[in-house]
């Protein structure tokens, strides 16, 4: 580590917890830092690189876009915005969709949206918004307030009015909280940044009937399990169950900021001129590079091995499970979401893989690895992965386990 970590300490602000490494390029599954050191991807910028890092089909689609246009005001049309938004509409629930640039601001738009469509249709009355315990939303003031995670809240309240808040998966409570005065319902099929926690499809059906009781919305929140992450193009696709409101960013670019928000025709008419904006949303340097995303993305072979790839990666961390009982819990996830839930501090296994093998994953809540790899990951790299997993929880501390 040199002139980079120097630099960034100088003049950054210190609201991120770095791994002392800097990286310089990368390319597919690869990062290579200063040193030129190779390390192996399983966290793709959080489930964003989803064609893995300098991808050829999309460096030249941002570098043509580039030298053609680079920014252009919404108040005008351009050709890679609306054929992003063709391919999104083409091919799930939505009619329309409006772009903005992160899965925060993508929230910030589907709340702002179900609150006007209320107002419009009901009255003010119409405003509660009801969400999940142990979700994540966003870091803005609405996202943060739809967060099921008190943890971030401290120093920032009061938060925006009109949130509640019931566990995942429990219908009975979810039932309890939705009455004529909720507007919308959010929900994350996989709750990502929660724990890698997968709501049952008995709760999101019974979330879009209680929607529909009580002239609600449904909103997915699918920043983390969109664009092919689970092995579909959207993890709603799995249960056959439509929202009316949907949220996209992270892998839908591959690596360039944008996000989308997508609704029905009737939801979406309720945006009217200057209810809602965003300068850079919809870029068309952004917008190109998620065109080619999607056109690989869409291709049901490509979908087909990701799903495979999500079943090979499953079954390998079931197989830790069942060989190191004592500390692992159990495996949660879908496609290449997958959480491996640990018994005791997941910490020293994260520090180990990084440390030792070169192997980049996330660690949540304490106690849960999750590895979200760019959807090009090989088997072989998974197999790889496996394997270093095994040698850190072999070696791993014993007083650790004990004292857990």
């Amino acid at each position: 580590m040199g002139f980079i970590k120097d630099l960034g300490e100088i003049y950054l602000a210190g609201n991120y917890q770095r791994f002392p490494v800097a990286f310089v390029r990368g390319k597919g599954t690869r990062l290579y830092d200063e040193e030129g050191r190779e390390y192996l991807d399983f966290c793709a910028g959080i489930a964003v690189c989803a064609l893995g890092h300098a991808p050829e089909v999309l460096a030249q689609a941002i570098c043509e876009q580039a030298q053609k246009l680079l920014h252009v005001s919404n108040l005008y049309w351009t050709e890679p915005q609306a054929q992003v938004a063709r391919l999104l509409c083409e091919n799930s629930f939505a009619d329309k969709v409006f772009f903005c640039n992160s899965g925060a601001e993508a929230v910030e738009a589907a709340l702002k949206l179900a609150r006007r469509y209320a107002w419009k249709n009901f009255g003010p009355e119409k405003h509660q918004i009801v969400a999940l315990e142990n979700s994540f939303h966003g870091r803005t003031y609405g996202a943060l307030s739809a967060t099921g995670q008190p943890a971030y809240w401290q120093g920032f309240e009061p938060l925006v009015p009109g949130f509640r808040h019931v566990p995942p998966n429990d219908t009975e409570a979810l039932q309890r909280a939705v009455t004529g005065e909720t507007c919308a319902i959010i929900l994350e099929p996989i709750l990502g940044e929660g724990g890698v926690i997968p709501l049952e499809e008995s709760f999101i059906r019974a979330a879009r009937e209680l929607a529909d009781k009580n002239q609600a919305l449904l909103i997915f929140d699918e920043i983390q399990t969109g664009v092919g992450r689970t092995g579909r193009l959207f993890a709603y696709e799995w249960y056959g169950i439509e929202p009316d409101i949907m949220t996209l960013a992270k892998g839908l670019a591959g690596g360039l900021p944008l996000g989308a928000m997508l609704a029905r025709e009737e939801v979406m008419a309720t945006l009217e001129p200057g209810t809602h904006a965003s300068t850079f949303g919809g870029n068309p340097v952004s917008c190109a590079a998620a065109q080619a995303v999607l056109k690989i993305v869409l291709n049901k072979d490509f979908l087909k091995e990701v799903e495979l790839k999500g079943l090979s990666l499953a079954q390998r961390l079931n197989s830790l499970k069942e060989e190191f009982s004592e500390l692992v819990q159990e495996v949660r996830g879908k496609g290449l979401l997958q959480g491996l839930v640990l018994k005791v501090s997941a910490s020293p296994v994260m520090r180990f893989l990084f440390e030792e093998k070169r192997i980049l994953v996330t660690c949540i809540k304490d106690r849960v690895l999750r590895f979200t790899p760019p959807l090009i990951v090989a088997y072989r790299e998974i197999d790889a992965l496996y394997e270093a997993l095994r040698e850190a929880l072999k070696n791993y501390p014993l007083k650790e386990v004990q004292n857990a």
